[in-house]
């Protein structure tokens, strides 16, 4: 697959057992992400239910995976911005869990925060775990996808004890560093969506 720049999104389509995809990285801040999606979405998708968003879930134990149909947006302001922008919040979603930030840290830092040392693997898992949930829900489709991960994902839990809390303290990244832009629930100052990511 090849990436391109296209408006506010790094862009590529690709075929997936037969079936035409569109993936889209925002390049805004994340509390716009809408401003991104909105444009693809009235161009590509026929109703919610051709929207798949992958993000980021304090309420989901560290390297957790679970596809979820609709719903709230559970503080998180990218999925804020899509609900205003696209004026739903039906859209289909893989949800992967970074768990709660430790006692005393505030959630909105703790979510611009690389993981800690001991969880990078957690994390890292949990990403190909995402993709391989992509690639299931393409073959699958979305109702039959959500069946199994959420399964797995029960059992998993189950059988597994939960990895460490993460360490306070750790070094706060800035969106449109090093660290890739794209990243902060923070509120954008209106100046900064003009700034280069």
């Amino acid at each position: 697959m090849r990436w391109r720049a296209a408006a506010a999104t790094s862009l590529g389509t690709a075929e997936i057992d037969g079936r035409q995809v569109v993936l889209a990285k925002p390049m805004t801040f994340m509390n716009l992400s809408g401003d991104a999606v909105a444009p693809l979405y009235r161009k590509h998708a026929d109703g919610p239910g051709d929207l798949l968003v992958l993000h980021d879930d304090l309420d989901l134990p560290v390297g957790a995976v679970r596809l979820k149909r609709g719903g709230g947006t559970g503080g998180h302001n990218g999925l804020r911005s899509l609900k205003e922008r696209l004026g739903t919040a039906d859209f289909l979603r893989i949800r992967v869990g970074i768990g709660r930030p430790p006692a005393g840290v505030d959630p909105a830092d703790y979510v611009l925060t690389p993981p800690a040392p001991e969880l990078r693997g957690a994390f890292d898992a949990a990403v190909a775990a995402a993709g391989e949930a992509f690639a299931d829900i393409a073959r699958l489709g979305f109702d039959k996808a959500m069946t199994r991960w959420n399964a797995k994902a029960r059992e998993d839990s189950k059988q597994c004890k939960a990895p460490p809390d993460p360490p306070g303290g750790n070094i706060l990244l800035a969106p449109g560093t090093s660290s890739g832009g794209s990243i902060s629930r923070k509120e954008a100052r209106p100046q900064d969506d003009t700034e280069e990511v």
